[in-house]
């Protein structure tokens, strides 16, 4: 009898990729693999590294076990990204949202932007909006840009680059882009008036299978010729559709957290979105407006914490006993994006003390930005922020409402197995995470929120 397949997740954030092999009949991860991501420079400024990042991956699919039997791959990866291609399907340009040349033309994009009414996508800086990439390559770079043919999100470059076969996926297409309008689901004026949505593929779900390897991957990799390639996902759209399959009519909350710690809301008010507090509408993967708000948490916590200390309860104590405190911003997005972050009384914190101060910091924003979002219903903590041993706990003693709970293992196979078409077994039971209740802590939120009212 053959073996079952396998599902290989091919997923790109921020800071790192990653490869995972996925057995949707065992409900396991069962091998992966990661590599850091670098910002390459380019005449065209600064740009992701779509051609290592490749490289990276065609070796690690030929190093991985059993590959005969992965029968799909599932692309997810991080918004505010798109890969420009001209018509011999050469990349022209994958411009690094962080680029600040983006600001160079932010008051004539702004003048040219639908309504936040209609979009629910916040004026962000540099390029954390895509169409402001998008009218800086057209505007600055206007040769390069007439010879784009096509507009590829970043899931999706990767299911062309795998498959062949180009698409748009719509939750990627509604991460704070300025192009999308959710409650409509059409292109927003902008994308058409400046022709980018006739650059767009066209439109398919993020489980739909674009159609098998090809040829030259499956020769280079080992991989069968059959394995097919889904469209991709979003990456925090991936994290928040494993609890929408069993709940979609139920009000619940997911921190997705990895560079970006991002809280969205099901069933959420979108009245409640404050375009200042960098509060948007993400589009989920059936194409309905979620209510989020988010944070660069990753971002932050390495500026509070730099290195590799770990928190533990003892740390936490030094740190709310000392009054040490991590006030924001420590990023350039995020709702307290206009102030410079600090600490205060932190001289001389160990490496695990600073990790326990992150943390709690960590756990203040979240909690500020759930109760912003009137969210209510269980709330669900996923990322590295689930592996941190404090942070689940705090967050449950910082939120005045709902239940913090977490998957055991097998939540995300059962996401993967969905995106891949595929049936999987049941995941574990979820596990409710008890408050941490500390002597001090709730002073401590206290004083830490009294210091955000004042002026920066």
């Amino acid at each position: 009898m053959s073996k079952p397949p396998l599902i290989a997740v091919f997923d790109v954030g921020k800071t790192n990729a990653k490869l995972t092999l996925v057995d949707p009949a065992l409900g396991q991860e069962i091998w992966s693999v990661r590599r850091a991501n670098e910002i390459v420079e380019s005449p065209a400024g600064p740009q992701l590294d779509v051609v290592a990042i490749e490289t990276w991956l065609l070796e690690a699919l030929r190093s991985a076990p059993e590959r005969e039997r992965v029968a799909v791959i599932v692309p997810i990866a991080h918004g505010a990204a798109a890969v420009l291609i001209d018509h011999a399907g050469e990349v022209i340009a994958a411009p690094d949202y962080e680029d600040a040349r983006f600001d160079e033309v932010a008051d004539d994009y702004c003048a040219l932007r639908d309504s936040y009414s209609l979009t629910f996508s916040p004026h962000l800086p540099q390029g954390l909006n895509l169409g402001r990439q998008l009218y800086f390559l057209q505007q600055r770079r206007a040769g390069e840009f007439r010879r784009v043919a096509h507009i590829l999100m970043y899931p999706q470059y990767w299911s062309w680059r795998l498959s062949g076969v180009m698409a748009t996926e719509v939750t990627s297409l509604g991460t704070h882009t300025d192009l999308w309008r959710p409650h409509e689901q059409v292109y927003s004026a902008l994308a058409r008036k400046q022709g980018w949505a006739r650059l767009m593929p066209s439109m398919r779900s993020a489980p739909e299978r674009l159609g098998a390897i090809r040829a030259s991957l499956a020769a280079a990799t080992g991989l069968r010729g059959t394995c097919e390639v889904a469209c991709g996902i979003h990456d925090s759209n991936a994290s928040y559709l494993r609890f929408l399959l069993d709940r979609e009519r139920e009000a619940f909350t997911v921190v997705s957290s990895g560079t970006w710690t991002i809280v969205m809301a099901n069933r959420g008010d979108l009245r409640r979105l404050r375009e200042e507090r960098d509060m948007l509408a993400n589009v989920n993967a059936f194409g309905a407006p979620v209510a989020t708000a988010r944070y660069m948490g990753g971002r932050e916590y390495e500026a509070v914490a730099p290195g590799a200390g770990q928190p533990d309860v003892a740390a936490l104590q030094v740190v709310l006993q000392r009054g040490a405190i991590a006030l924001p911003s420590f990023a350039s997005a995020g709702p307290y994006a206009g102030r410079k972050g600090r600490l205060e009384n932190a001289a001389g914190l160990d490496g695990a003390q600073h990790a326990a101060l992150a943390t709690v910091y960590s756990a203040l924003m979240t909690a500020q930005l759930i109760e912003s979002l009137g969210a209510g219903g269980e709330i669900f903590v996923d990322g590295p922020l689930a592996r941190n041993a404090l942070f689940a706990g705090l967050l449950a003693a910082c939120v005045p409402v709902g239940t913090v709970r977490s998957y055991a293992e097998g939540g995300g196979t059962r996401v993967a197995a969905h995106l891949a078409g595929l049936p999987a077994a049941a995941v574990g039971a979820l596990q409710t995470v008890a408050p941490l209740r500390i002597p001090g802590l709730p002073e401590y939120q206290a004083n830490w929120r009294h210091r955000l009212e004042q002026p920066p």
